[in-house]
């Protein structure tokens, strides 16, 4: 294994989601996730890390969770799969170290960590030869995201339901239809908050190289992964990951640098798409740069879709980010997401 990561990050990640349901509760009816006070929309940090491992494993990456699963012999399936083609438990025994097998395969795991949990008999010689080579354990993830809420008090679409085919049905004649679940907001911006934490980085062997690919991976994952007919209309609109050279040191809470800027802005009832929204960047710019030495770079990357203000005055788009900090005196890293993530790809892919 190279060695893990030195220097701490935190991440800011500004994504938005127009006529689609961005993250659907199962326990109440698959609506929007909303905060029933304030009328914020809310995306779980869940929710976020299933896109990132989704595209982790369509690079090409080994990923251990891949779908969710309570029994303990899933697991072992699971890290089984990780481990690669092993037939036998005596193909289990002859693993060296089988934690640095399975961290070096499993990606996921490096970045979010993973409960390992077996049944001590499970009937199967392989699976228990799995369970026994691990002896339990779990990883805690030194990459870490909260939930997002949006800047904006949301609305759902009222005719979502209608949009559909509708049917009358036989037994009562009454409208029916399909998707009745079919529960969609106008319009949600939100900013994720992330922390790459360098001293709980050796449970999990993060690299440098790691948190490098989070830069391309967080955008692309939401462009990538967010195709199916419920999810499509999320797009990301701003990343900026803080590299610190200080030892032990974050600003936090950085996300709540972020507002919407009502004198560019149309009013939130009024919020349809990423042109009716201005986003003012003033508290996050002025935190950064009373901070700036203790700032290693800002790695950043904008969507020129989505205009942003900083101190009263309108001030291009997000794309103009990287320009905004180091007048500022902040320095800065320009991602450019397509010719970067290759590099991050696993050998061969």
């Amino acid at each position: 294994m190279t060695e893990t990561v030195d220097n701490r990050s935190e991440i800011v990640f500004v994504t938005d989601a127009q006529d689609c349901n961005p993250n659907g509760n199962p326990l109440g009816e698959n609506r929007p996730r909303k905060d029933p006070i304030t009328d914020q929309a809310v995306v779980t940090d869940v929710r976020l890390k299933r896109y990132l491992r989704d595209q982790l494993h369509a690079d090409g990456h080994g990923v251990f969770i891949k779908k969710t699963g309570d029994e303990s012999e899933v697991r072992a399936r699971l890290a089984l799969d990780v481990l690669g083609d092993i037939t036998d438990a005596d193909e289990v025994a002859e693993i060296e170290n089988v934690r640095d097998e399975f961290l070096d395969a499993a990606t996921d795991v490096r970045y979010f960590g993973a409960t390992l949990s077996f049944n001590a008999d499970t009937d199967n010689d392989l699976l228990d030869a799995v369970a026994d080579a691990f002896d339990g354990g779990n990883y805690t993830g030194p990459v870490q995201f909260s939930p997002a809420r949006s800047l904006n008090a949301v609305e759902e679409n009222e005719e979502s339901n209608t949009l559909t085919s509708v049917i009358a049905t036989q037994d009562d004649k009454s409208t029916g239809g399909f998707d009745l679940d079919d529960n969609r907001l106008k319009y949600a911006i939100f900013p994720f908050h992330g922390l790459v934490d360098e001293n709980g980085a050796s449970d999990t062997e993060l690299t440098a190289a790691d948190v490098k690919r989070l830069d391309t991976l967080c955008w692309r994952a939401m462009k990538n992964q967010t195709i199916s007919r419920s999810k499509v209309g999320q797009e990301p609109r701003l990343y900026a990951r803080v590299e610190y050279a200080t030892d032990g040191y974050h600003v936090g809470d950085l996300h709540n640098g972020f507002d919407r800027d009502p004198d560019y802005s149309k009013p939130e009832s009024e919020l349809r798409n990423v042109t009716d929204f201005t986003l003012d960047v003033t508290k996050f710019v002025d935190r950064l740069a009373s901070a700036s030495d203790h700032v290693e770079t800002v790695h950043v990357v904008g969507d020129e879709y989505l205009d942003m203000s900083y101190d009263g005055e309108r001030y291009g788009t997000a794309a103009d980010l990287a320009d905004l900090l180091e007048s500022q005196g902040v320095p800065t890293t320009t991602i450019d997401v397509y010719a970067e993530f290759e590099e991050t790809l696993p050998a061969g892919e």
